[in-house]
This record gives structure tokens, sequence and C-alpha cells, in this order.
């Protein structure tokens, strides 16, 4: 069901944010052809899913691991359109992922940085390990992932700068301020929509 439900929302975010129909018959038909940012360094939209979305649209991301490049991708593009099911969908941070906010980081700095978060922010950053093989998983970029599993909620802008000026931190898994809309795939088999809240 939550799977049928993210592919409603998928529909949904393409119908409304892929405006070139040639392009969206090839996302439909999945004849796809790579590229990549050396070619294409600005994109007009970029869809992808969450892990969490809070009321705010603050996310978390990276619970596969690609936190970063998918964190380029959407800062490369115009427009950041996040898809997910209902189980997604939470008020604060924390209320439904309960995995924590992952953290890539250089492999000699874990222990260093896993220290000062616990130590600036609580909770606990624990090394994320390989399932299917021995050892800590390794990102595409050859890093290591932390899994900050925070205490409560943060102000997630001030949260995400200061862990990243860490010596050693690559990137967050916190999304702040980035997605223009978010398209919730409902139990039921609607999709509903939620905008960032206007200040």
């Amino acid at each position: 069901m939550a799977e049928e439900a993210k592919k409603l929302s998928g529909y949904a975010a393409v119908d409304n944010h892929v405006q070139n129909h040639q392009a969206r018959q090839l996302i439909l038909q999945h004849g796809l052809t790579l590229s990549d940012l050396d070619r294409h360094p600005e994109l007009d939209v970029a869809i992808d899913g969450a892990d969490e979305v809070d009321a705010a649209l603050t996310l978390i991301k990276g619970g596969g691991g690609c936190l970063t490049q998918e964190k380029i991708v959407a800062g490369c593009a115009k427009h950041f359109i996040v898809i997910a099911d209902f189980r997604k969908d939470s008020a604060t941070l924390g209320q439904q992922w309960k995995k924590g906010v992952p953290i890539e980081v250089i492999p000699m700095a874990y222990v260093p940085v896993s220290r000062t978060i616990a130590k600036r922010f609580g909770g606990e950053a624990v090394l994320r390990m390989a399932v299917s093989k021995a050892g800590p998983v390794v990102t595409d970029n050859s890093n290591f992932i932390l899994d900050w599993k925070f205490e409560h909620a943060h102000n997630w802008k001030e949260v995400n700068t200061a862990i990243k000026m860490i010596p050693g931190v690559v990137e967050t898994g916190l999304f702040v301020g980035m997605a223009e809309r978010v398209y919730f795939g409902m139990e039921d088999g609607s999709v509903r929509v939620r905008d960032p809240p206007v200040n």
C-alpha cells in the first residue's frame, strides 16, 4: 500500500512539474538517457523521495546512503520537488523516522565527529554498519555514514550549518529550505500537496 501511495505521488509530481511533454513520455516509458552535472549543471526540476518531511518541509534524506549526491542534484535544480508516502509525513523530525540524521564523514574523522556531535547536540551519532558484508557502509564517495539519533527537535538550519563546520563532515541528510513542494501519496489513494509555510 505504501509503495502504491508513493507511486501516485510521483505521478502527480511529474504531471505538475515536468512541462516538456517529450521528457514526460521518456520518464513514463523509462527510456531516459543518463547525463551528468558536468554537461548539465543547471536542472529545471529534480524530483526525489525523502525519509521524513516535517511541517516546514525540512527533510531527512540519506537512509539509502546517497545524501551528498542527492543534495548536490537538488541544489542544482530550479525546482526541487519531493514525493513520499503517508508514512514519511511528520509534524516534527524524528516523529516517524527513528534511524536518525545521516551524516557523511571522511573515514579517519568518524570517531571525533561522532563525539563532537553528541557533546554539542545530544543524542548519539553511530557508525552505520553494512548488512550484507562486514564493516561499515561505504558511500559512493568512499566515505562513512554516521546516523545521528537526536533526542529532541532543534533549529535545523542552525544545527545543519554547525555540523557541516565540524572538520571531517562532508554533508548532512538535513535538507533545510530546499524543497519547494511535497506530494504525499495517501492510504486512500489520494495525493496531498504541501507547500512551505508562509512566514
